[in-house]
């Protein structure tokens, strides 16, 4: 939770938008996630808004996790439970390893602004290839959720003890 005197270290982070409904001009949601990305001192790689399907997810995010310049993707739309709801199962099989507390904690979280409702978001995140995953709901309110109450920090480089930054620094294979 705290910062210690560290350097910040900008990431590049692509931002997508899973909607059937939206366009980019509608996309608050994938707006305020560019928005809060760079104010707080990082990159825009790329952003996209696709329909919710299983194989363009996994397409668009598969290119990202092999380009050595992205190091992190957040997701929105597509965690839910409607039928076309696809985002868990599209990226799922994409993961290195899975970071099991992060749906945990952003259910604990929403709970205090949606109540049992959250436990309709399937908000999941892992690692591939050294870039860090986050899949989060489509409303704008999750989306500043889990920027304010976990992304924003664990995306800081001068965050302590611990954040994912160094993770997605170390050179791995398709990151040299």
């Amino acid at each position: 939770m705290s910062k210690l005197q560290a350097p910040f270290t900008p990431l590049n982070i692509a931002i997508l938008t899973v909607s059937d409904s939206r366009t980019l001009a509608e996309d608050t949601s994938g707006q305020y996630l560019v928005d809060q990305l760079t104010a707080a001192g990082h990159q825009l790689a790329d952003r996209q808004l696709i329909i919710d399907d299983i194989y363009k997810i996994r397409a668009v995010i598969s290119n990202w996790i092999a380009d050595p310049d992205v190091h992190a993707i957040i997701t929105t739309g597509g965690t839910g439970f409607y039928i076309r709801d696809s985002m868990p199962e599209a990226v799922g099989v994409l993961f290195d390893k899975s970071v099991d507390g992060f749906g945990e904690m952003f259910r604990l979280i929403s709970k205090d602004d949606i109540g049992m409702s959250t436990i309709q978001s399937r908000a999941v995140a892992g690692m591939a290839n050294g870039t860090g995953i986050f899949c989060l709901p489509g409303s704008s309110g999750a989306c500043r959720t889990a920027w304010e109450g976990i992304l924003q920090e664990q995306l800081d480089s001068r965050t302590r003890p611990c954040n994912f930054v160094p993770h997605f620094m170390r050179t791995n294979p398709g990151h040299d």
